[in-house]
């Protein structure tokens, strides 16, 4: 899969979106934008990243769990140190969980 700085996503409870695979070579995340397009409702957002291991056991890593972004509100993460994280062949993928009535547009800057 080749990495896709713009999203649209609309939710679906307990499913995790891939915004950056595994091996994708994108280490360099400067920035992301998640928007709450929701007219009138908030948006429960969760954000991480996760190794995907040929063997052994995936570990899970947050930037942020369960945070509620008001609707047309959106939540700007700029801290480069912060979205930094190994993005190589045996690395770590960065993904988002949402809510089943979510919908939000994500956008990356690398």
């Amino acid at each position: 899969m080749a990495f896709t700085a713009y999203h649209n996503i609309t939710g679906s409870t307990g499913i995790n979106i891939e915004l950056i695979a595994p091996g994708e070579e994108v280490d360099a995340v400067k920035s992301i934008t998640i928007a709450n397009t929701h007219a009138t409702a908030d948006a429960t957002v969760s954000l991480f990243i996760q190794n995907d291991p040929v063997t052994g056991t995936t570990s899970t890593f947050y930037m942020f769990k369960t945070v509620a972004i008001p609707s047309d509100t959106s939540l700007l993460l700029d801290n480069s140190n912060m979205l930094s994280f190994n993005n190589g062949e045996e690395g770590f993928g960065l993904y988002l969980t949402v809510g089943a009535s979510d919908t939000l547009d994500v956008l990356i800057k690398v």
